[in-house]
């Protein structure tokens, strides 16, 4: 599968895919429907792409406008993707790439807010509902209006109990859920 910004400044730049098959990348189809459900406000926002893997979600928000993107990803080949993705497209004035535990990362005093958060982990692992969790319990990463966004697999979804953050719509596209969660 070929990886590519589909919009915005760097539009049809090719991405790299992480060698092997520890990430899955997100279809076009998707990431075309995020960004279109998010139209404007992703203009000026602040994005945490938690789970970065190619990084093609954070470099998708800054082709169409957004200032920063922070990536983590634990492992060191997704984070030399997104570092050679990142400079193929010229952003790097615009990121933060870091290598760490997305958890440990969560648990920590927030250095920094965001308007949005993408939990896209790997599947079946329910990495997405802990990750959930951790930024319900410190939800000082987020903006007052921030939103976390969780791209899963249809089956992994279940209703979660939470204290500041409420789920709002889901848009399902094939084998891939979205399901956004706003601050209360």
């Amino acid at each position: 599968m070929s990886l590519r910004v589909i919009s915005g400044i760097a539009k049809g730049r090719k991405l790299k895919s992480v060698p092997g098959d520890t990430t899955r990348p997100v279809m076009d189809r998707v990431k075309e429907a995020l960004f279109n459900i998010l139209a404007d406000d992703v203009i000026n926002s602040n994005w945490w792409d938690l789970f970065g893997g190619t990084g093609a979600i954070g470099i998708e928000a800054i082709s169409r406008g957004a200032a920063f993107v922070r990536f983590t990803d634990l492992n060191r080949a997704p984070v030399e993707t997104i570092k050679e993705n990142v400079d193929h497209c010229g952003f790097a004035r615009h990121v933060e790439i870091r290598r760490g535990d997305a958890f440990s990362l969560l648990a920590a005093k927030a250095d920094k807010r965001f308007e949005y958060i993408y939990i896209a982990p790997p599947q079946y692992k329910q990495m997405w509902l802990m990750a959930l969790k951790l930024i319900d319990d410190n939800v000082a990463w987020l903006t007052e209006d921030g939103t976390v966004i969780v791209q899963i697999d249809p089956t992994e979804h279940e209703q979660v109990e939470l204290k500041n953050l409420i789920e709002g719509e889901q848009r399902r596209y094939g084998s891939t859920l979205l399901v956004f969660y706003d601050r209360t």
